[in-house]
């Protein structure tokens, strides 16, 4: 099946050294969120797409370009080359395999530096919780000190060590995020893992925010503005709550969560 993944170029660029972002949809969509986000706040161009007769029949219109379901973006900031993964759709459990290995041999043949993958941490919440404080979680600082961390090198847990990123200990990564992680062990490859807690439940763009600005921290060191994202997780968190107030019922939620990133 892995023959059946192509990746087409668009546009030649010179990748060697770059950082590679996973923005597949994972825990409370918290990589694409995050990779939606890069794309815009670094202005990032589409130089290729990723295709198969496995992915799901359609295009995304917007201002009068269509896009496929899965497409690569990149650029430069400062002395820094991105590279921006970003997909539309949850890859079916039997792609996940060969879609992340056909990542990670697109990355070694541009000889790519690293490979980044945000990830969202389940965590299990009541219906209608509060954030306490969240207004207050504003600043680089704070957002970070909501992120752990692992790679598949020590070259890759030095990074974290050198950003004050805790390491994730103990527990389980599933999903293209695990694959990549797995990969980079077998390839002697620096993947590294950034994950924030989110809910199952919804889009965490409040999680999304914590591991933008540890990709931040790690590569850019432009300091992002992710108020943007805080303010829609405040959005969405009242919205939900207002939910929750009028019906307590998931399958409004269910209802919610297709609304706001159908």
């Amino acid at each position: 099946m892995m023959d059946e993944i192509q990746i087409i170029e668009l546009k030649e660029r010179d990748l060697k050294g770059a950082y590679v972002i996973d923005g597949f949809p994972s825990v409370g969509l918290v990589g694409s969120i995050a990779a939606n986000y890069l794309v815009t706040a670094l202005a990032l161009e589409q130089v290729g797409v990723v295709d198969s007769e496995y992915f799901p029949a359609v295009s995304w219109i917007k201002n009068r370009v269509p896009y496929g379901p899965v497409r690569i973006y990149a650029g430069e900031k400062g002395k820094d080359k991105i590279v921006v993964f970003v997909s539309e759709f949850q890859p079916p459990a039997n792609l996940i395999k060969p879609l992340a290995r056909a990542v990670m041999d697109w990355t070694e043949e541009h000889r790519c530096g690293m490979v980044i993958s945000p990830e969202g941490l389940i965590v299990q919440s009541a219906p209608g919780r509060e954030y306490e404080g969240a207004e207050k979680v504003d600043t680089a600082t704070d957002l970070t000190n909501r992120v752990w961390g692992i790679g598949s090198t020590e070259r890759a847990n030095e990074v974290l060590k050198n950003n004050g990123i805790p390491f994730f200990e103990n527990g389980v990564v599933v999903g293209l995020a695990s694959v990549l992680l797995n990969e980079g062990v077998y390839r002697d490859f620096d993947v590294l893992l950034l994950l924030s807690e989110a809910s199952a439940e919804y889009p965490d763009a409040r999680a999304a925010a914590a591991v933008t600005s540890a990709i931040d921290k790690i590569l850019l060191h432009t300091e992002i503005d992710v108020k943007p994202l805080l303010d829609e997780a405040v959005m969405i968190e009242e919205k939900l709550k207002e939910m929750y107030r009028k019906a307590g019922k998931k399958e409004e939620l269910t209802k919610m969560r297709s609304i706001m990133y159908g």
